[in-house]
């Protein structure tokens, strides 16, 4: 029977609830299975009529006087679509924080608008510390961030989502200051998958000690898992590679690339200089492995 430390009979995916051990912990378990249920209810129609929303009021701010959409520049569009999460100054103050419950350990988080200001991005091809490129922003806007709450927003056409990615650096003074980073190119070998290249890469991972955040199968429940912060001081949990989909994708090439540049701003750093190219591909074919890509 699958109970809890306390007795307490734990429910099941589709819904259904084991025999209780006794009647009493029986009723608690079904009461708070249903105000769970309730809860993840009450945030999916939240998010459907902020979808909603959100599309109807893009569709009104992106069409000029003359009925034609998309006659705006990188404000107009920024206050469409972006606006209502990344706040109107660009620090991620919008009317939406995202909250959802991890299905493996019951862990709540928050999933926080990112912060325009800082000029801090998790997702690039460039060098850990360095500023995405204008690409890296392209595909963020175009492909969305999966399990993140940022959506795709492939509709919007070249022309205007250059003038919002030049609107969207505005807020951060590193764009100024700063130099680009040239991108890190991610040359696949073909022997990464493989039963050798993953077995080296499972060596690695015991060795860069990675398990002590993503656990020794990799389920993101390692002995620190409980106590990484983000940049802002702001908990966050290691990846859970069991659950499949990366926020960044589960391409060789993804993986690839969130080991050489890290993610900046988390706890998650590049191995860039203390591996060498060969090893972060085994730890990429490893990885695979964990998320059942490859056998």
């Amino acid at each position: 029977m699958n109970t809890d430390s306390r007795g307490y009979v734990r429910a099941i995916a589709d819904g259904d609830y084991e025999k209780p051990c006794w009647t009493f912990n029986f009723q608690k378990s079904i009461e708070r299975g249903r105000k769970m249920h309730r809860f993840r209810e009450k945030y999916r129609c939240i998010t459907l009529v902020l979808s909603l929303l959100l599309l109807s009021w893009s569709v009104a701010t992106l069409t000029d006087s003359t009925g034609n959409a998309y006659g705006a520049d990188g404000k107009k569009i920024y206050q469409s679509r972006c606006l209502i999460c990344h706040g109107s100054n660009g620090n991620g103050q919008g009317a939406i924080g995202i909250i959802d419950v991890d299905k493996n350990t019951d862990r709540p988080w928050t999933i926080y608008p990112r912060d325009l200001t800082v000029g801090v991005y998790k997702f690039r091809t460039t060098a850990t510390g360095c500023l995405p490129d204008d690409q890296d922003l392209v595909d963020i806007i175009t492909n969305g961030i999966t399990k993140s709450g940022m959506p795709s927003h492939f509709d919007i056409p070249a022309k205007e989502k250059n003038a919002l990615i030049d609107y969207i650096k505005s807020f951060s003074e590193r764009f100024e200051e700063e130099d680009t980073c040239e991108p890190i190119a991610a040359k696949k070998p073909v022997w990464v998958g493989s039963i050798d290249s993953v077995e080296k890469g499972r060596t690695i991972y015991d060795k860069m000690k990675c398990w002590e955040c993503h656990g020794r199968l990799g389920k993101g429940n390692g002995s620190k898992s409980n106590d990484l912060k983000d940049d802002w001081g702001k908990p966050i949990w290691p990846f859970d590679f069991s659950s499949a989909e990366l926020k960044r994708g589960t391409s060789p090439e993804n993986v690839y690339m969130t080991f050489t540049t890290g993610l900046d701003g988390t706890g998650m750093p590049s191995y860039e200089d203390s591996l060498n190219e060969d090893d972060r591909w085994h730890l990429v074919s490893y990885t695979l492995k964990l998320m059942k890509l490859v056998k």
